[in-house]
């Protein structure tokens, strides 16, 4: 999402400073997302690989998620092998991906996963990942550490020189959106070829707000 002509460019505040004006815009009957917006330059979206996993400080919401496993889990949501076979349906297909936040599998499934669910899940950024989602152990200790990593992490992945994270929620404190937004900023940088010259600019939203331009460090 590019800065356009309608951005609030008076100055460059810090985070703290645009919360602080976006929470005087008008009040809305939901929770609104904080959206961070880390605008590039310099980069091939095609052939340069920006992506990364980020460990957020404080979580943002309960996130749904469903399992390939090898055996029926009492801690989550599983689809075992045998129930691949009607997924093959392309609306039951969609309808799972659109149902769920993550998905995980188990490392010996990854193969017929890729292959029966892969075309939407790919697109989709939910295809499980050995960065944060394939088990190699099905035991439910394991699936609980991964669920618990995975409650406090966001993919991040770039389709347009454009990137745009939700990093919180209008209730949450100041300090926590404030503590989420470096991180995800610093992961962004940790993966762009030549690291701050690739930004542009940043900046920072409410669901229902315009962006307002924020420095980062």
């Amino acid at each position: 999402m590019a800065l356009g002509p309608d951005v609030e460019d008076i100055r460059k505040m810090n985070i703290k400073e645009a919360l602080t004006e976006l929470r005087k815009e008008k009040k809305r009957k939901f929770n609104q997302s904080v959206d961070l917006i880390v605008n590039l330059k310099g980069v091939d979206i095609k052939r340069d690989n920006i992506a990364t996993v980020v460990t957020l400080p404080f979580k943002i919401k309960d996130k749904k998620i469903c399992a390939f496993l090898t055996r029926k889990s009492e801690v989550i949501k599983t689809i075992l092998e045998p129930d691949f076979q009607r997924y093959k349906d392309p609306q039951l297909l969609k309808k799972l991906v659109s149902e769920y936040d993550f998905f995980i599998a188990s490392m010996k499934l990854m193969p017929k996963v890729a292959t029966t669910f892969g075309k939407v899940l790919g697109p989709a950024g939910k295809m499980p990942s050995p960065q944060l989602g394939i088990l190699t152990d099905d035991s439910d200790e394991e699936i609980k550490r991964l669920l618990n990593k995975i409650s406090t992490s966001i993919k991040i992945r770039a389709k347009e020189p454009s990137i745009k994270v939700s990093i919180g929620k209008e209730a949450m404190k100041d300090e926590e959106i404030v503590a989420n937004a470096e991180s995800v900023y610093k992961g962004v940088i940790s993966v762009l070829p030549v690291k701050n010259e690739n930004i542009r600019n940043v900046a920072l939203k409410l669901t229902m707000t315009k962006p307002l331009k924020v420095e980062m460090k």
